[in-house]
């Protein structure tokens, strides 16, 4: 370990030496902690960290100048449809999703790094139960999907396969999710095919570029950003794992979404039969303001503009059709070739831009007093995991159903969307319509049968309440054996006992 004196040096080089401006009071153990924070900051490193925030943070917000004229929406050749397709082609699509997956050439990789501060929570979001009645959390959703999923192409294909599952933790999220996979039996996966690595840390930074102190013995250190992924590929060598494997295809995506299709046949097949080596799944938005990124064309390449750089009036703007021009809704639901991958690693990950983020956060001033702020205060800088699409040779886009597939889970029920409530219904909303489909009936207290038809974005409470689990139907198929003629009264969770029961 440095010396307090090596540390300090490469501070001063730095021009950060403010952060161990209260290293005399600490006791041993503490002080040892925050030199061996900082020993890894390399000193221009942090410094051109520091000053880069600053000046990011000081450019005016909004649209930048002269956008609207080198803004294009995504040529039509390059998007496919989950809902406008012909059944045929989309079947083509599923089988060779199933294939690749039996083939065990697919595997799912999470985004699990960030906090829940605006949930209103201090443990990992895959940890939260939105309130269903089986009392799922996220993270089992997910491992209960990539277990069905795995079932279904083994049927077909008359083999065993794995998709491997692929978990960026952060220092905050790495403990805790170890330790409740751990606690909940990795939920029958097996726990060598759940690879958990750790996301790369960078100091919070003031309006006037100086790394903030949270406590007089740690610095405010925030994750990389969802971009970080990159360099965390290379820091665990987790290409080098897939490779051993032989996955080619790794389909990426981010832990809030409650409706979320791990390894999606559909999307794994439709990818790989247009040779895509990007792809991104996108939702029409809901209206001109929604708060989505679009993914579009930046002077002829492939971007995600963010809404705060899309002015009202371009965003209001119309296709031919009636429906936005620029409608492409980014959900961070991705597929990537391992090959693309590799490439971004040793070629394009350090040409990514860092994002500003404001915050709130904690620091001690200048007596060593804790303050937790009332207002933003400082800077974290983040890269965003879709920033590399300009890079591809062939990226496609596909359109799926935001009621089916996008559901996030952002915010604490005080807030209007996103919110426990709103992903509950989502999916309760989608399972109610599965279960219509399949020719079930539903009953009142009284007995009478129900007629009324969730509301088609899924956002009101269904006429019964209907879990069905992921062990159960990956995406609605196989109930009919369980439902069709049957009729049941509210709530019916749909699990593997009750169906072997329901089985004829």
């Amino acid at each position: 370990m440095a010396s307090e004196r090596d540390v300090r040096a490469r501070l001063q080089r730095a021009g950060q030496e403010h952060l161990l401006r209260f290293c005399a009071e600490l006791a041993p153990g503490p002080r040892a902690a925050l030199l061996a924070e900082l020993e890894p900051l390399e000193p221009e490193a942090l410094r051109e960290h520091c000053r880069n925030a600053a000046a990011a943070c000081a450019r005016p917000p909004g649209p930048p100048p002269g956008l609207a004229t080198r803004l294009r929406p995504l040529p039509p050749e390059r998007v496919g449809s989950a809902s406008r397709s012909d059944p045929e082609t989309r079947r083509l699509w599923e089988e060779e999703g199933f294939h690749q997956i039996a083939l065990n050439k697919v595997a799912v990789l999470l985004l699990a790094g960030g906090q829940g501060t605006r949930l209103g929570v201090t443990y990992p979001k895959g940890m939260y139960q939105v309130g269903l009645p089986s009392q799922k959390t996220l993270y089992q959703l997910q491992a209960e999907r990539i277990r069905r999923v795995e079932q279904l192409a083994g049927e077909r294909h008359g083999t065993r396969c794995t998709v491997p599952w692929y978990i960026m933790t952060s220092e905050f999220t790495l403990g805790p999710t170890a330790e409740f996979f751990k606690e909940n039996d990795f939920f029958h996966l097996d726990p060598n095919n759940v690879i958990m690595f750790e996301q790369r840390m960078l100091p919070a930074v003031t309006f006037d570029g100086r790394a903030i102190l949270e406590r007089k013995d740690k610095v405010a250190m925030a994750p990389d950003g969802n971009g970080g992924l990159y360099r965390a590929l290379a820091d665990h060598r987790i290409l080098e794992d897939m490779e051993r494997r032989g996955v080619e295809f790794v389909h990426v995506y981010c832990v809030d979404n409650i409706l979320v299709r791990l390894a999606d046949p559909v999307f794994i097949g439709f990818c790989v039969l247009r040779g895509a080596d990007c792809g991104a799944k996108v939702v029409e938005k809901a209206y001109p303001e929604e708060p989505v990124g679009v993914v579009c064309l930046v002077d002829g390449v492939l971007q995600v503009v963010e809404y705060s750089e899309i002015s009202p009036e371009i965003a209001q703007l119309r296709a031919p059709d009636g429906g936005l021009l620029y409608n492409a809704g980014n959900i961070c639901n991705h597929f990537f070739t391992r090959g693309f991958l590799q490439m971004v690693t040793r070629e394009f990950e350090p040409l990514l831009k860092p994002h500003v983020a404001v915050k709130k956060v904690p620091y001690v001033d200048e007596e060593g007093n804790p303050v937790k702020p009332l207002k933003p205060n400082g800077i974290k800088m983040e890269k965003f995991v879709f920033d590399v699409f300009q890079f591809a040779k062939n990226f496609v886009a596909f359109e799926v159903l935001r009621e089916e597939e996008f559901s996030p889970l952002k915010n604490a029920d005080s807030a209007d969307r996103d919110n426990p409530s709103t992903t509950r219904r989502a999916l309760l909303a989608q399972h109610y319509r599965w279960a219509l489909q399949a020719g079930a009936h539903f009953l009142d207290a009284h007995g009478a049968q129900l007629t009324e038809l969730p509301s088609p974005r899924g956002s009101g409470e269904p006429a019964a309440v209907c879990e069905i689990s992921p062990l159960v139907s990956y995406s609605g198929e196989g109930l009919e054996v369980y439902l069709r003629g049957r009729a049941f009264q509210s709530p019916l969770i749909l699990d593997e006992n009750r169906a072997r029961a329901l089985q004829p």
